[in-house]
């Protein structure tokens, strides 16, 4: 799964920044293949004031769909109606997504062949128990 992410900063006009946004996210509701949408709003930090005003997650099957819905025309547009908002204001993040609920957090390929050869040097070291039993000794 792959995600597109919009990292917002704390808005300098907030209510100027709510009408921008609101009409981005008429837009981005109408863009093809999006899987799951999600909007996180930041309340704190444990390290002070957070920079970081809101998350907007977009979730998509592939690169392909998401390639598609950002280059689709209603995605375009969504992108301009973003640059009504200052430049240095949000930030524009892909990611692809390891983990899911009940799930567990994939492997690197280079990772999964180095644990794999481990593994296989492991079970050549493994000493049989049934030669070291009393009853085997001769």
């Amino acid at each position: 799964m792959i995600k597109f992410m919009i990292l917002f900063e704390q808005p300098e006009a907030a209510e100027r920044f709510e009408n921008v946004y609101q009409d981005f996210l008429a837009l981005v509701e109408r863009m093809p293949n999006i899987l799951r949408r999600q909007v996180v709003h930041i309340t704190g930090s444990p390290q002070g004031a957070p920079e970081i005003f809101r998350i907007l997650e977009l979730y998509f099957e592939s690169n392909e769909a998401q390639t598609e819905a950002l280059m689709s025309p209603v995605g375009q547009e969504a992108g301009a109606e973003l640059q009504r908002l200052p430049k240095a204001s949000f930030q524009l993040l892909f990611a692809d997504v390891y983990e899911e609920a009940g799930g567990s957090t994939r492997q690197p390929a280079a990772e999964q062949e180095s644990l794999a050869a481990d593994a296989g040097t492991a079970d050549d070291a493994e000493i049989d128990a049934d030669s070291l039993s009393p009853s085997s000794a001769g």
